[in-house]
């Protein structure tokens, strides 16, 4: 498989599923502005939407969209344990915080992200990313280490994926302490450590 990517994009949430599924795969960069791989290849063959992430598998067969991938990885690495099994509320669950992170928290903070948005327009994503915060902290507030309970699972991938973004946008998270322990805990994960590491985003 290969996982096409652009360093710190949405894609490092699937990327960080590869790696704690334990699965063989290659990754390939992406400038999504020029269009272009990093073997030169127009990624448009690759993904008509013409962004990140895209999941190449061997058969040639691509699938996108976040979400869909992380579970797709789950899936295929069921003793990795980073999906309940399909058709249970269990998973039912999972699905409803990957749509949250994705819908809500991830296109929250698009506007922060964009040299163009303007001032009011900043002032009034920040207010909406800090509701959907809120949210997260709420869910966290029972003491439970990741989004589902004790274990790690593809949500707590892509949350940790898109908050990181904060440090971008000068956003600080001691409003939300809980929410603050689970980056960090989930940063020392070897997974993570890893994908970063590849991405160029650490050392």
């Amino acid at each position: 498989m290969k996982l096409y990517y652009s360093p710190g994009a949405c894609s490092l949430s699937p990327h960080i599923a590869l790696r704690e599924a334990g699965l063989p795969f290659t990754i390939e960069k992406v400038d999504t502005k020029a269009g272009t791989t990093e073997t030169g290849k127009a990624f448009a063959t690759v993904n008509p939407k013409g962004y990140v992430p895209a999941l190449q598998l061997d058969d040639g067969a691509v699938l996108t969209e976040g979400a869909a991938i992380v579970q797709f990885i789950a899936d295929l690495a069921p003793d990795a344990g980073l999906a309940p099994k399909a058709g249970t509320f269990a998973r039912a669950r999972l699905q409803e915080e990957l749509n949250f992170v994705a819908t809500e928290l991830h296109k929250a903070f698009v506007p922060l992200l964009r040299p163009t948005t303007s001032e009011d327009g900043k002032r009034d994503a920040r207010a909406i990313v800090a509701r959907r915060l809120d949210h997260v902290e709420k869910t966290l507030s029972d003491g439970r280490d990741h989004l589902l309970g004790k274990d790690f699972s593809v949500a707590d991938a892509y949350l940790f994926t898109v908050v990181n973004w904060g440090g971008h946008v000068g956003l600080a998270l001691e409003p939300w302490p809980r929410l603050q322990a689970f980056m960090s805990r989930v940063a020392t994960r070897d997974s993570v450590r890893q994908a970063m590491r590849a991405e160029g985003l650490v050392q």
